[in-house]
């Protein structure tokens, strides 16, 4: 029997003693299964992929469950982001173990594990293994709005200290008004659309100092002040995108439309 070891929130641990593990990820050609890792001689390397998943976990915590499988179990095994081969469960613990460095490499069950096959459930230290890829450690961590995780412990604090120059953190709303009012009337296009778009990483915003931009000549302001404002919480802003609704230039037009469609939608 091969052993393996999944990492999951300790607000599953109940619900895994009576039913096993769902089949709730998806794998390579979109099935449906569990992923998990060979048991190692390496404690460190069995659970390296425990501090990377505890990035997307607040529920306490994760922690080991470990499982038999039979030998001839067919699983895909692989390393993460890359195509992974289909063999039985025992020469996907021998490929793992006979690499020099296994880190970023995985084991997919292509189906649910069922109570039987679940050996034991225990807790495990939050601090073992790598984040954001195994190479990672030493290099210094991207701030950009597609590598960044909102509300993640520390993020705050780390785009302070390393801003990005496109994606923030934005400065503070006065220096971005100054930033308006150094425009001039009815504005420089260039450094208007710059500063909507520091206002656009910004959840509130000083709706009524900007509501005069809507009038702007330049449509292109005027569809920055959409893309700006329209994830604001800040109360007027279905108003001013009312208005901007009825803009004469497609353009803002079409970004209003697309701004209040849902996701699940397009």
């Amino acid at each position: 029997m091969a052993m393996f070891v999944h990492l999951t929130s300790a607000a599953n641990a109940p619900r895994i003693r009576r039913s096993g593990i769902r089949a709730a990820s998806r794998g390579q050609g979109d099935a449906r299964g569990v992923y998990c890792f060979p048991v190692l001689p390496s404690y460190t390397l069995t659970h390296q992929w425990l501090r990377e998943l505890a990035r997307f976990s607040n529920r306490g915590g994760l922690v080991a469950v470990h499982v038999r499988l039979d030998d001839a179990q067919q699983v895909l095994v692989g390393r993460y982001a890359r195509e992974q081969d289909t063999v039985p469960a025992a020469e996907a613990v021998r490929r793992i173990a006979a690499l020099d460095d296994p880190r970023g490499w995985e084991v997919f069950v292509p189906r649910a594990i069922r109570p039987r096959e679940v050996h034991r459930i225990r807790t495990a230290p939050q601090t073992v293994g790598w984040r954001y890829w195994p190479e990672a450690h030493g290099v210094r961590p991207c701030t950009c709005d597609g590598c960044r995780v909102r509300g993640e412990y520390g993020s705050r604090r780390l785009r302070e200290r390393l801003p990005h120059p496109l994606d923030g953190p934005p400065p503070p709303a006065r220096v971005l008004l100054a930033r308006v009012a150094a425009a001039g009337t009815p504005g420089d296009s260039a450094q208007l659309r710059e500063t909507l778009h520091w206002f656009g990483m910004r959840r509130r915003g000083p709706l009524a100092q900007l509501t005069h931009l809507a009038a702007h000549p330049d449509p292109a302001v005027r569809e920055d002040l959409v893309w700006a404002i329209s994830r604001w919480s800040t109360p007027g802003v279905a108003e001013l995108l009312d208005g901007l609704a009825d803009d004469p230039h497609a353009d803002v037009r079409e970004a209003v439309e697309t701004v209040r469609t849902p996701e699940s939608d397009s």
